[in-house]
């Protein structure tokens, strides 16, 4: 392309950025002008700085991502992540929604340069605006989901994730989104030690509808057994609606971690740190041997639980002894630690070393509770509604009719009718 050609395209860009009918002209345009662009990745640059982003786009998307898929343009441009930041901030959410991809196009290569400059907490913000920009609505699954949460696990910003995770999903365009959105969602989980939330993502990846065996449930059932060990001390079976290649493969890939679920399951510590041991470089080179630790560490808590089902009062010695701790002031330490987090109720008498057993004292009649109950029976309301909305849409949705008709075996009415009434 011609210098005069590019002077064409960005006047064509500032001439026609006004209303719905010259941009959708101007798209037009752009797709037609698409490879002349890429060819002259390298001087679009300058051309960039006669675009308002807020108010020029569309336009400014087209040049703006031929500009970043130039590896040369990315490494030489020092303003290159500042010209993307801006250009996110300032855009209009319309006219992105007009070339979805080559806006994601231009994040992407965002987040590949803030990650190749180990600085991805400076992609945080500018991603998550991008995210809301691009969604049609909440509940829509971008594949830039993926991408943020990614961000948010290496600059260990866990909390950040939540602005995203709390979103209930419905709507989603590619399987590997959701893979990746409910895996990563479990990993931001398990950094801010939420592990109900966290087997809720990871039960969501290992029971998504799937043919071939992926890398990513893989590696979330890894994590999802070590998660319910430390929830509920044992690896509930697969649900019904388990797809035939999760059941059939996932455990057979996963060995090591069946195995300490089994070891698990005994109560022993000695074998449950010996199943460890053997499996040591595996865990870690998995990146969840901080996980199993908090597995064995579990274990001592579930022992003590235990323990509060059967007796009111036990000294800190008969503790220790019972959960195979070494010392009283270890199961002291134990003791406290599941007091502060609610796991247990229990007073401990510092004279004696004697431990109070109680019940628990929450009687649900306070106003915050109500509130909490209250909250809860009309967000479930709300789902409730959704589901069937949806349901009844999927119910007349061609491509399902079509794949229910060649499932179900047709009636036949003639055989009906011969079918004596006595059996009827």
């Amino acid at each position: 392309m011609a210098m005069e050609s590019v002077e064409a395209v960005v006047a064509h860009i500032q001439g026609l950025s006004g209303s719905q009918e010259e941009v959708a002209h101007l798209h037009s345009l752009l797709k037609q002008s698409e490879d002349a662009l890429r060819s002259q990745a390298a001087r679009l640059g300058a051309f960039l700085h006669q675009l308002d982003p807020s108010v020029h786009t569309l336009g400014y998307l087209f040049l703006l991502e031929a500009y970043s898929s130039d590896p040369v343009c990315r490494e030489q441009d020092g303003d290159f992540l500042l010209s993307i930041v801006e250009f996110i901030n300032s855009c209009s959410a319309e006219q992105i929604r007009l070339a979805p991809e080559k806006f994601i196009s231009v994040c992407k290569s965002f987040k590949d340069k803030v990650m190749q400059l180990q600085v991805p907490i400076q992609g945080i913000v500018p991603l998550r605006t991008a995210i809301r920009k691009l969604q049609a609505s909440s509940e829509q699954l971008t594949t830039l989901h993926s991408d943020y949460l990614l961000l948010c696990l290496l600059a260990k910003c866990y909390k950040a994730g939540l602005s995203i995770l709390d979103d209930d999903i419905f709507e989603v365009d590619q399987p590997r989104d959701l893979f990746l959105y409910c895996y990563y969602g479990g990993m931001i989980n398990i950094g801010l030690k939420r592990y109900r939330k966290a087997w809720e993502c990871l039960h969501n990846v290992i029971t998504a509808p799937m043919t071939t065996l992926n890398a990513i449930a893989v590696e979330a059932y890894k994590k999802y057994i070590l998660v319910s060990i430390i929830l509920s001390g044992q690896v509930p079976l697969f649900p019904k609606y388990t797809s035939s290649t999760a059941q059939r493969n996932l455990k057979s890939h996963t060995q090591p971690y069946v195995d300490l679920a089994n070891c698990y399951a005994t109560g022993t510590f000695s074998e449950l740190e010996g199943c460890i041991q053997t499996n040591l470089e595996k865990f870690q080179s998995d990146s969840n041997l901080g996980l199993v630790k908090q597995v064995l560490s579990s274990l001592y808590k579930r022992n003590i639980q235990r323990l509060t089902q059967t007796y009111l009062t036990l000294s800190l010695q008969d503790i220790a002894n019972a959960a195979q701790l070494k010392t009283p002031r270890e199961a002291e330490m134990h003791v406290l630690q599941m007091i502060q987090d609610g796991e247990i109720f229990a007073t401990i008498n510092q004279k004696d070393g004697m431990v109070s057993f109680h019940e628990d004292p929450e009687q649900y009649k306070t106003c915050g509770m109500i509130e909490h109950i209250d909250s809860s029976i009309h967000r479930l309301m709300a789902l409730s509604k959704k589901l069937g909305s949806l349901d009844e849409h999927m119910s007349c949705d061609p491509a399902y009719l079509t794949r229910i008709g060649k499932e179900r075996p047709r009636f036949d009415f003639d055989e009906f009718d011969s079918v004596p009434h006595k059996f009827l």
